[in-house]
């Protein structure tokens, strides 16, 4: 057993598993794909926006411009291998398109074109490890909802292929994941109402997703982020708005549990993280679309208190991170 300790950083290694703070990072010498640079795009206030911004996690404040997406579109998904942010979808104002395109996060400027999609779509989730990015695919036409999940290779552009079937067709849903697993919940189902079902896939292996457990209460819009070895699922809507975060110990099977609450009931929120912090930004809530950036420390439950703001008020829209 190889185990070393960094006292500038705190941090233990264990045969190249890096825990911090006891929370398990990373595994097989592969560093997590998480980093301090926190990517927020798109969204509609009304008007759809093409606007990216960032903040720096660890620390708080508003965001920073840092250049535009394709097109301005809503309902769009993200997902990131650490360095490269991806984003897909989404609704424009021609209708909903397939489109992916990326940036790279440490540089700031408009994206590039990445590939397409097999059918255009909005409301979709995504996640990644740090090669593989995986789309559930939300609405693809006219409410319709897919049971479809597709997989691209970030670091290499091109169009996105089968990866197998979530149990239920549903959209609305939220991913996180860790460099092993993903992990989907909540959405709206296509036999109607919401779901509380958390599923799970092995990222590096194309399959069907299997049955988790579940969220605390069924909603649809939650956002979802992940410290890479806790997952954490905040707001959404249940019919009304909701407040609730609650957790779960990723590579562990198993029901959510309470983590707490965010500032304000929120549904069509988005998230991302760096190893220690989660935040959750924009969406809809009983004030109307919102700008609001929040945080929470994933490793100790609580509830999420004030970061910044973005830019504009604005709801639907992606978040991912990365160096």
């Amino acid at each position: 057993m190889a185990l070393t300790f960094n006292h500038q950083t705190n941090e233990i290694s264990n045969n190249g598993v890096i825990t911090v703070g006891g929370v398990a990072v990373g595994g097989d010498n592969t560093p997590p794909l998480l980093g301090d640079r926190g990517i927020f795009a798109g969204g509609t206030t009304g008007p759809r926006r093409n606007t990216i911004e960032y903040v720096a996690i660890p620390t708080t404040g508003n965001v920073t411009d840092f250049g535009d997406l394709s097109a301005a579109r809503y309902g769009l998904a993200a997902c990131s291998n650490g360095s490269r942010g991806v984003f897909s979808a989404g609704s424009t104002d021609s209708g909903d398109t397939n489109v992916i395109e990326y940036i790279t996060i440490a540089t700031t400027g408009d994206v590039t074109d990445f590939g397409d999609l097999t059918v255009a779509t909005r409301y979709s989730a995504g996640l990644a490890d740090n090669t593989t990015g995986v789309i559930a695919l939300g609405d693809t036409a006219s409410g319709t909802y897919s049971n479809v999940m597709e997989y691209i290779t970030i670091a290499t552009t091109g169009n996105s292929q089968d990866f197998g079937d979530l149990t239920e067709a549903s959209n609305g849903i939220a991913g996180c994941s860790s460099t092993v697993r993903g992990l989907f919940g909540g959405g709206n189902l296509s036999g109607g109402g919401r779901s509380n079902v958390i599923q799970y896939i092995t990222i590096a292996t194309p399959s069907n997703a299997t049955d988790f457990g579940d969220l605390t209460i069924a909603r649809a819009y939650p956002a979802a982020c992940s410290n890479g070895s806790r997952g954490v699922f905040a707001g959404g809507t249940t019919g009304s708005n909701s407040d609730v975060i609650d957790y779960v110990t990723i590579e562990s099977t198993g029901n959510a549990t309470d983590f707490g609450n965010l500032i304000a009931a929120t549904y069509l929120i988005a998230g991302c993280a760096n190893t220690t912090r989660g935040l959750f930004s924009g969406g809809t809530n009983s004030g109307g679309t919102s700008n609001v950036i929040e945080y929470i420390t994933i490793a100790t439950p609580s509830n999420a208190t004030d970061f910044g703001d973005l830019s504009s008020s604005r709801t639907g829209g992606a978040s991912c991170s990365g160096t």
